[in-house]
Order: C-alpha cells, then structure tokens, then sequence
C-alpha cells in the first residue's frame, strides 16, 4: 500500500493564512500591504504572515503593525511597547500599543499608502484579551482612509457553541480596552466574526471594504486540540490551551491584589497570594460542585519570579481541566473570588491602580462590564444569584450574534 506522505499531518482546520498562501482569498501580488500580525500568525507549519505575504502571495510589505506585547510578543502585560526596529528588511514597524489610549489605534501615515490592510491575529475568545480589539481599531481606521481590509480568520480555541458563551453585558460607561463593546466575556466566535460584529454596530467606519478569509474546516464545536493546528504562544503568559480555557474567569484575578500567576510556568491556572490557604480555598470549593465544571482544584505554594508578589512564598491553588468540555471558567471565576474575598477576612482588596489606561474606575469593574460583581462579591451573593442575574444578557448576546456567525455547529 502506498501512503501519500503530503497528508499525514495535515490538520483537520486551514486557517485564513494558509488558505491565502494556498492563492485563496483577493490577489494581492504586487499590491502595497500593511499587515497587523504577532508571533502566532502562521501557517499550520508555522510559516510566518510576513514570509507568507512577502513569498507565495507576492504583496509589497509596506508596514508592519504590531498589538499589545509587541510583534515578538516579548513585552509583559499592560507594558507599553516602543517603535520597533524591521521585522523584515527596512519595513516600517509601528506599536499599536503605548503610552495612552491614543496609542491604539494606527494613525493614516502608520499605514503608507497601503491598499490593503490584512490583519492576522490569534484570538483566546475572551472580552478582555485584546488582540480582537486592536483589530477593530486598526480596521475602522483603514476602512476611513479608504483601505481595504482583509480579515484572516483563525479558530476559537474555545469553541463557539451557545452552550459556552459565558457572560453578559457591558454597562454604558465601562467600555475599554478589556471591553470595547458590549460583548459577552466568553463570546464563542471568531476574531473576525466578533470584529465583523464590532465594527457594523459601532457605525464608525464604513464596512463595504472589509472582506474575511475564513477557517476551511472549523466547526463550532471544536475546541484547540481538534483543530490540529500548532499551539503558538499568542501572548507572554498563554503557554497552552489549559491556559486558555481558564483564561476568561482567571483574568478577573487582574481586578484584585492577588497574583494571577504571572511569573509562574503556569499563570492563570496557578494563583494565590501570601496570605491564602490553599487548602481552605480548595475545600470551599469542593462544598460548592457547580464552581468548578470541567476542573480539578489542588492546592499547592509557589513563588513568582516577577509580577505581583515576586519572590515570596504564596498560597493558592491550581485549577486542573479534566472535562474541557465541560469547562465553565467564567462562573468558575465569580465563585473563586467569592470564596477568597471571604477566606482572606479583609486582606483581599480590588485594584486600585490605573488599568489599561483607565483610572476612575476600578479594574474589576472593566472586566465585569460594571460594579454589579464587586458589588455581589463584597455581599457573598450565591454563585446562582450570579449566573441567574447575567442570562437576560447572555441570552441577548447569543441572539445579536447570530447574523456575525460564519461557521456551523
């Protein structure tokens, strides 16, 4: 029997990047291109957009911009990122990611003339991460000043079936950069379905300009490991897709003074502070079955290297994904901060400092699209007085979605 060696890795998705590589998509040979990229864009054989657009596709790289983290992805979080040297070259490179909010969205001479502008992101499916809404920004620019804009789309890591969106508004008023529009936390679509969504219902641009390359193959219910693509960090501290799946409810541990595990070999999963019991906070947990679908919870010590707590013992715990399936982090988040704002007996606080370039608000109340959690948590309101008060919301999100979704169950 002969075997056809070309197709024994060959994933189960392609990309929107492989599909262009593959000569799908507009033709764009000698075109001039600006290109919004990170260290995650590539090809299932982790060829990069830059050798993509500037080989097989034959564009003319006019500019390279890069989100928050940087194009390398080297920079921490909320760190701003300098004018990068060349990635390729004597290209341009700009930094969509500064000093102030002003920073976040290109200017018209960041793009060169351009034609088009592609944008290649790897999204986590989460409101606060924000790869999806420096794509917005950069494409409602574009699209103003008369630029194309090609979206190449890449799979949700966590799925996009109703059933995992988790979640519900954002409040008028606590818009930001976590939260640029009112967005389900755990959304359950594309980087380009949500921008697609983001940019008609914002109105600011025109979107007759704006074109997808979709994902061939993606469907709905897959999570990361079905897809056969390469895992690439898309960011400093999303090592794996374990990671990811506890993303949306761990990242809320940013709003507090506990340290999310940045610093650790397994941030998000792994968290605590100096004065929280592990054990404790596990067996509050175990009393309370609904807050952990999907995860086993085991205590454990670390100690950060850098970040919030850098070089002192801390108590916490370690989420494990056994049923990722299953996984319901955001809820899982909510009854996590419950517990340890009662287990801490006042040494648990909320962030105070400015977050993501706002400073009137507190941080918590970014993330949660309002006050309402800090609120619930301070008053130790059940986990289902919590999910019951967000499913109007939820519920609404799934039904605004609905005409933004490309891909079937």
């Amino acid at each position: 029997m002969t075997i056809d060696a070309s197709n024994l890795h060959e994933p189960a998705v392609r990309c929107g990047l492989e599909r262009l590589a593959r000569g799908e998509g507009p033709q764009l040979r000698g075109r001039p291109v600006a290109l919004l990229c990170h260290p995650a864009s590539v090809t299932s054989a982790l060829v990069h957009a830059t050798e993509v657009l500037a080989g097989p596709v034959g564009a003319q790289l006019v500019s390279l911009l890069g989100p928050e983290h940087g194009l390398d992805a080297a920079a921490q979080d909320m760190e701003s990122v300098a004018q990068e040297t060349g990635a390729i070259g004597h290209v341009p490179t700009y930094s969509l990611y500064g000093d102030d909010i002003a920073s976040l969205s290109p200017s018209p001479a960041m793009l060169h003339d351009a034609q088009w502008l592609v944008i290649d992101l790897q999204d986590i499916g989460a409101r606060y991460y924000t790869y999806v809404w420096t794509a917005v920004l950069a494409a409602e620019v574009a699209l103003q000043c008369g630029v194309r804009v090609l979206l190449l789309d890449r799979p949700n890591p966590l799925g996009g079936l109703d059933e995992w969106v988790e979640g519900g508004a954002i409040e008028p008023g606590q818009e930001s950069f976590v939260g640029l529009h009112d967005v389900a936390v755990r959304h359950g679509m594309t980087l380009a379905e949500l921008a697609h969504l983001a940019i008609v219902e914002r109105g600011r641009a025109p979107h007759a300009g704006l074109e997808i390359l979709e994902c061939a193959g993606w469907r709905r219910r897959m999570l990361q490991p079905a897809t056969g693509l390469p895992w690439v960090l898309p960011s400093p501290n999303m090592p794996g897709f374990e990671t990811a799946q506890v993303y949306p409810g761990q990242c809320l541990l940013e709003g507090t003074n506990l340290s999310e595990g940045r610093g650790c070999t397994r941030p998000f999963e792994i968290f605590g502070a100096p004065w929280l019991d592990g054990r404790a906070l596990a067996a509050a947990l175990a009393g309370e079955p609904a807050a952990t679908p999907g995860l086993r919870v085991r205590p454990l010590g670390f100690k950060p290297m850098f970040h919030k707590f850098a070089g002192q013992r801390c108590g916490g715990v370690q989420l494990h994904v056994r049923e990722p399936a299953a996984v319901r982090s955001l809820q899982t988040g909510w009854a996590l901060l419950t517990a340890m704002w009662r287990l801490g007996q006042g040494a648990m606080r909320w962030r105070s400092e400015p977050y993501e370039f706002v400073a009137d608000r507190p941080a918590i109340d970014l993330l949660a699209g309002g006050p309402w959690l800090r609120a619930a948590v301070e008053a130790q309101a059940p986990l289902a007085e919590l999910l019951a008060a967000q499913e109007p919301a939820r519920r609404a999100f799934i039904a605004r979605r609905r005409a933004f979704l490309r891909y079937p169950e």
